[in-house]
Formats: C-alpha cells, sequence, structure tokens
C-alpha cells in the first residue's frame, strides 16, 4: 500500500468531496485503501460504509482498522452477487476501479443513483491500462442514461475518472 499512496494518496482524491459528519460509501472497497481516509474525513459524525461483493475483503479491511479510533465510524456491508442491496442515503459514493467488473452497468448505476442524496457526488474512476477510452465514454453514456451528469473530471495517476452528480440538479459550469 505504501509505494500506491506515493502514487494514488487517498487524502488528496478524496479530501475535496468529503466534509464532516457526512455518510459515504466505498463501493467494491476492497481491503480498504480509501477507507480509513474517508472515515478520516467524515469525521466523528460521519459514517463511512464498506461495501464489497467479497466477505474476504470486508474481512481484511475489518482487521486492518479493528484497534484504530476509526473503527466506530466505518460499517460493513457484504453486496449481494445482482445488487448493491443499501437502503442509506449518501452524500458522497467512491467508485474506484470496479465498475468494469459488473455485468449489468445500467442497473448498477441506476442503483448507485437511488443511494445518492439531493448534492451528493460520485467519484468513478477506472484503470487506464485497463478500460480504454472508447469502454470509458460508454460507461459516460451509461452514467448519463441512469441519470447522472459528468460535473468534473479530476486527474487521477493511471486512471480516466470522472465526478458525477444527479442530473438537472443545477451545476455550475456545465455549459447547460
Amino acid at each position: 500500500f505504501a509505494f500506491r499512496k506515493l502514487l494514488q494518496n487517498p487524502g488528496r482524491i478524496l479530501r475535496p468531496y468529503i466534509r464532516e459528519g457526512m455518510t459515504v460509501l466505498d463501493l467494491g472497497c476492497g481491503p480498504g485503501f480509501f477507507t480509513p481516509e474517508m472515515a478520516r474525513l467524515a469525521g466523528g459524525s460521519g459514517k463511512v460504509i464498506a461495501a464489497d461483493l467479497q466477505q474476504g475483503m470486508l474481512d481484511q479491511l475489518r482487521a486492518k482498522i479493528q484497534n484504530s479510533a476509526l473503527a466506530s465510524r466505518i460499517q460493513f456491508h457484504r453486496c449481494l452477487p445482482d445488487r448493491i442491496g443499501l437502503a442509506e442515503k449518501c452524500d458522497f459514493i467512491l467508485v474506484f476501479y470496479m465498475l468494469h467488473e459488473v455485468p449489468d452497468q445500467g442497473s448498477f448505476l441506476r442503483e448507485i443513483r437511488s443511494l445518492l442524496k439531493a448534492g451528493g457526488k460520485v467519484l468513478l474512476a477506472e484503470p487506464a491500462w485497463h478500460v480504454s477510452r472508447g469502454e470509458f465514454r460508454d460507461a459516460l453514456a451509461r452514467m448519463e442514461q441512469a441519470g447522472f451528469a459528468v460535473l468534473e473530471s479530476p486527474r487521477i495517476r493511471f486512471s480516466r475518472a470522472v465526478v458525477l452528480g444527479l442530473a438537472g440538479a443545477g451545476r455550475a459550469g456545465s455549459g447547460e
């Protein structure tokens, strides 16, 4: 993780989007590269939902944070094979390097949209070495069909990334 943190620093990537008191979702959290930083940024009054399809990933993350002050801020959720299966509304959702693994992206994106609070944001990043520009463009079209609008395109090393909000939410600087 140390080398990756030099290349993709979680604090630098997430700080613009997460504030004290937010409810945030680390979707496809894996062993928790971003989760602890999300918990730090959301603060004592915030909450992080660490969600993954694989119980083993959730167990690794649980072991990593179990004796830390952040443990009380993190809730674990095992996704179902065909859906996320959460009802809680979130201020921010991180979808990092996992959309390309989802068989039914349209359904998945609509479910993410249903979890996002008004004014909330989704940071979606895909690995540039694995997801071509064309594939990412196709995914962007699916995002728009699901009711999202691109708010910005942050620079994240080795990634294709966008920040999404709900379409029609009165975005400044969107050209609309």
